[in-house]
């Protein structure tokens, strides 16, 4: 949604882009004419990766080695004139079969961003059933969560489950599989994703820290892929007394967004603004 993100935060200033990523957007607001761009990401290789596409811009990108609760520790912005997090998991990290993320592609079951004392690995071997379910659920949406983590339970005492390839065909040998259907795996993926990177937890740390950052008048942006971020991001703003909701409903992408990159039908964008304080 690079459009929207141009048309809520373009404009002179500094933006810190707190999932900074390859650099798409950090690369189109510098192009769009913002002075600075701060890019943040706990994922070191993102970090290198938009070095290297972004050294054009010389000194007006920087990048800053920071999970989302760490934000504004280090560096000393001043006010800045918007944020932008573009969650859940970039379609590098995706690509990559030695990062563990995806289910089509086989690789070793990691799922880290960054430094992290778990993989999904030691989750899917380690957990009791009964809170491996919970998770899947709850973070996953998973309806079949249970027959999932039987599943799980009951192939990990033949042999620890190291592979994405292995954990996503117990995942398929549970629930089946429907020609034409999205992966059967999908939630399961996702839902250990987020649980080995703590994604919710450092969101919901991490809003009310960027606020304080804004200028009066500077603007946050986010853009989610599943209900549980979306809510976070949706309370976050509406209780939070410095902001003016700018949107009501979430802005959603384009059809067209959609078919050149379909991985961007589930995005939901939510905006707000920075109030001036009273007198």
């Amino acid at each position: 949604m690079v459009a929207e993100v141009l048309e809520l935060l373009g404009g002179h200033g500094t933006v810190l882009d707190m999932t900074v990523g390859g650099g798409g957007h950090a690369e189109a607001l510098l192009d769009a004419g913002v002075d600075r761009v701060v890019g943040v990401d706990r994922d070191a290789d993102a970090l290198a990766l938009s070095r290297e596409r972004l050294a054009r811009f010389g000194d007006r990108f920087v990048t800053a080695h920071r999970r989302f609760s760490q934000v504004g520790e280090a560096e000393a912005m001043g006010p800045l004139h918007g944020v932008l997090f573009d969650l859940g998991v970039s379609s590098m990290q995706l690509d990559e079969p030695g990062r563990g993320f995806g289910y089509r592609v086989d690789g070793p079951l990691d799922m880290r961003m960054g430094e992290s004392d778990r993989t999904a690995a030691d989750l899917v071997n380690q957990l009791p059933e009964a809170e491996l379910a919970d998770v899947l659920f709850r973070l996953g949406d998973e309806r079949r969560s249970r027959r999932i983590a039987r599943a799980i339970a009951r192939e990990r005492q033949r042999a620890p489950i190291e592979t994405t390839d292995r954990l996503a065909g117990i995942v398929v040998g549970a629930v089946g599989r429907r020609p034409g259907g999205p992966h059967p795996a999908r939630r399961t993926f996702q839902a250990l994703r987020i649980a080995v990177n703590r994604e919710l937890e450092e969101l919901a740390a991490s809003l009310p820290r960027a606020v304080g950052l804004l200028g009066p008048g500077g603007r946050v942006v986010a853009i989610s892929y599943h209900s549980l971020e979306d809510g976070i991001v949706k309370r976050a703003f509406r209780d939070d007394d410095r902001l003016e909701v700018l949107t009501k409903k979430p802005m959603r992408p384009s059809a067209d967004e959609i078919r050149r990159n379909p991985r961007a039908r589930s995005a939901k964008l939510r905006a707000a603004e920075r109030v001036a304080e009273a007198a």
